[in-house]
């Protein structure tokens, strides 16, 4: 009985452990931003759900970016074993199979896409489930590893989720949400290639063709630089279009041209090199960068 009782325990507690492996599959990071964009497109959307309806959509728009997480990292394992910034992912600690994060992630992939379906509305799944196959064929297999454009091509997907926000309160998709499509496009580039400057050895073993590789520091660095001057027009265009007042466009006007200034202060540094420090300063920037003007959005409406 003793016996009986300890070992149902250790059963659990092991139950416990694999599906805690099984929610890292899901990129529990990546989905926090998906969570937090997808709520600033619904909040914003003209009209108002009930609060449960918004709370299912929601969820159901983040159990679909974990899923898409899950088929990354099943296709990409080899890479991830060889890089330092992904080496301790579920599949290279041998804490999940390959086979279980495809069954995971294909599985997660049709219930988020049916479900929100039925809870929401048609449109909202259709751009959940290109989000999707977007995502794990198009940049996952196609381009990573094939291309230096991979990640301003790829950002399309990571770009969805405030517009798929949108459609759920309104079933419909209008000109509106797409300025946040492409302030989180355009935004992309230059934060992922300055990861990618103070982590080109990591993408060098796994060769995976990161701009660093392909074209160079220097060729790097510029691109970083002309894609943050890309953010000025992007942010006014909300403004352009009376979607958002000045409560919006200053505040975020003075934090897109402090990014320009971080991503020009990396470029002028010394010719073919950079300072890794200001690298990762442009990279941790980005991401406050990117949350505060999404609360710069829901700050407005609410002014």
């Amino acid at each position: 009985m003793i016996k009986s009782k300890i070992k149902n325990r250790n059963l659990s507690h092991e139950d416990a452990f694999n599906l805690s492996e099984l929610f890292k599959l899901m990129k529990p990071r990546v989905m926090s931003l998906v969570i937090f964009t997808c709520a600033v497109g619904l909040l914003m959307a003209p009209n108002i759900i009930p609060t449960k309806d918004a709370i299912i959509g929601i969820i159901l728009v983040s159990i679909g970016a974990g899923a898409a997480g899950a088929l990354n990292m099943w296709y990409e394992s080899d890479l991830d074993a060889l890089m330092t910034r992904t080496c301790l992912r579920p599949i290279p600690m041998g804490k999940v199979n390959r086979n279980q994060a495809l069954v995971f992630g294909i599985s997660l992939s049709i219930f988020s896409v049916i479900a929100l379906d039925y809870y929401s509305n048609r449109i909202s799944a259709s751009l959940l489930l290109f989000t999707i196959l977007f995502y794990v064929f198009v940049y996952t297999i196609w381009l990573k590893r094939k291309t230096p454009q991979n990640i301003v091509i790829g950002g399309a997907a990571g770009a969805l989720p405030p517009v798929i926000g949108w459609t759920i309160a309104t079933n419909s998709l209008t000109f509106e949400p797409i300025t946040f499509f492409l302030i989180i496009f355009f935004w992309t580039p230059s934060h992922f290639w300055a990861l990618s400057l103070y982590k080109s050895d990591d993408y060098k073993k796994a060769k995976i063709p990161m701009l660093p590789l392909t074209n160079g520091v220097e060729s790097t660095k510029l691109n970083i630089f002309v894609y943050s001057l890309t953010m000025l027009p992007v942010i006014i265009l909300p403004y352009a279009i009376s979607f958002v007042g000045v409560t919006f466009l200053i505040p975020s006007l003075i934090l897109t041209i402090y990014y320009n200034y971080l991503c020009f202060d990396l470029y002028k540094f010394k010719k073919n090199k950079f300072d890794a420090k200001k690298a990762k300063s442009i990279f941790g920037y980005s991401i406050l960068y990117l949350f505060l003007i999404f609360v710069l959005f829901l700050v407005d409406k609410t002014l």
